[in-house]
């Protein structure tokens, strides 16, 4: 018997493990469930033991397939990435991810001064909540909103962050907003991103824990919709001064209080610790963390 068992085969128990399904592991594969089906008979054959328990509707792994899957994943993995490193190393292309609101509010008034700076590198930008993970998706860069915490990750900090108070002029004369006190005649604007009004309110009004409570509020999961909202005179929103330079810079918001709240997380910008980045991939790192650099000496000077 051949020592090394059906690479074919393995590629399909991966997938059929994945997902728990031959049928999603099938799409995946583009291949049929029938296909998937016939691989793992000849892994199961090969390796002289069964993999999954089939029923009508659905496949369960086996405790052997489970302890199998765990030895051998890590291997497959490592495979793909090497074989991908090798095969896009001469590549002048980069993939970079980071949230939806940075892409739209901070990134894309920057993206054209770097393809003016570096046009011979092909940029693909993903715009995702979701997070990434450096062995499976297809990406070399991502910018990520946290507290720089990850064993697994380089990470380069490229805003610390602290949750700011935005509304439009209007909205802050209409309301004569001249202390946090007056936010009780206000809208606040949540959202997932800076849930801190409980503490920016504990510290620096002096508002009871009822009187907070007892102020309207609207929630968003994403930032983009909550800052849209302020400009159009809505409420106030507490959000990153990243996320709101062109709107303060246009006079359509402002900041009616300089009171700022410091918070543990800011935008890293990371990749997998353990792999190369490819060339074009390098570039683009330098020029983001030198652009931030550079913008933040301009701000404090």
């Amino acid at each position: 018997m051949n020592g090394m068992p059906p690479l074919k085969a393995l590629i399909a128990f991966d997938a059929a493990m994945k997902h728990a399904s031959f049928t999603e592991a099938a799409a995946e594969l583009h291949v049929t469930p029938g296909a998937v089906g016939q691989q793992i008979h000849k892994l199961e054959e090969w390796l002289g033991t069964p993999l999954f328990v089939r029923s009508v509707r659905q496949v369960q792994p086996t405790q052997a397939a489970l302890s199998y899957w765990a030895s051998v994943q890590p291997a497959l993995l490592r495979i793909q990435q090497a074989s991908n490193e090798l095969r896009l190393s001469n590549v002048n292309e980069v993939w970079l991810s980071m949230p939806p609101t940075l892409a739209a509010k901070w990134f894309a008034p920057r993206m054209a001064d770097f393809l003016s700076f570096r046009p011979d590198i092909s940029l693909h930008l993903s715009a995702s909540t979701a997070l990434i993970d450096f062995e499976r998706d297809r990406v070399d860069l991502a910018i990520r909103y946290f507290d720089g915490n990850d064993p697994s990750l380089d990470s380069t900090l490229l805003y610390r962050d602290e949750a700011r108070l935005y509304c439009s002029p209007d909205y802050a004369r209409k309301l004569k907003l001249k202390g946090p006190e007056d936010l009780v005649r206000a809208t606040l604007l949540q959202t997932t991103l800076l849930p801190h009004w409980t503490p920016w309110f504990k510290r620096f009004s002096q508002l009871t824990d009822a009187q907070v409570a007892g102020i309207p509020s609207q929630h968003f999961d994403q930032s983009i919709l909550a800052i849209e909202t302020a400009r159009h005179g809505q409420g106030v929103v507490l959000s990153s001064a990243v996320l709101t330079e062109v709107e303060v810079r246009n006079g359509s918001l402002c900041e009616p209080f300089d009171m700022r709240l410091p918070v543990s997380r800011g935008y890293y910008l990371v990749h997998h610790r353990q792999a190369g980045l490819r060339p074009a991939a390098a570039v683009l790192k330098k020029w983001l963390i030198d652009r931030a650099s550079a913008e933040q000496s301009t701000t404090s000077t």
